[in-house]
């Protein structure tokens, strides 16, 4: 069952990395190149202005970048803590010696918060790393 939780978690979290990539990041990244071409374009300026140039073309895609996987993490934290945190319940809960039927009856206790955990933050996905925030964000860093 846990690993059936990962599964959904990983798969909700490419989804919405797919989505962005899609709506937003192939966006920024057509710029940037679109930018660099420009920068190649200009013959009367040094190499070394050429390579900033192009540098700076890519530094809204790279923030964008940062964002997402930032965001990633925070997320990926923090059902880590709330899973760590079922995993600690129950062990308060758990005497030293538990029977069988005891260990049985929590993991399903932990299994049960796990999934409360899977549940809530991934409907914190929208809100955290939502369509809206990153508009916001690439219009804020766009060139």
């Amino acid at each position: 069952m846990v690993e059936q939780q990962r599964q959904r978690v990983e798969q909700e979290m490419t989804k919405m990395v797919n989505e962005l990539d899609k709506e937003y990041l192939r966006r920024m990244q057509a710029d940037m190149h679109r930018c660099a071409a420009k920068c190649c374009d200009n013959t009367s300026v040094s190499l070394e202005s050429v390579q900033r140039c192009v540098e700076n073309c890519g530094n809204s895609l790279t923030k964008a970048q940062g964002y997402v996987q930032k965001e990633l993490e925070n997320l990926q934290n923090r059902l880590q803590r709330c899973v760590m945190d079922c995993n600690d319940t129950v062990k308060d809960k758990m005497g030293p010696n538990p029977s069988e039927t005891e260990v049985n009856r929590y993991t399903l206790m932990f299994e049960g918060c796990a999934i409360k955990c899977v549940d809530k933050h991934l409907e914190l996905i929208p809100t955290n790393i939502s369509s809206n925030n990153f508009i916001y964000y690439s219009l804020f860093f766009h060139n």
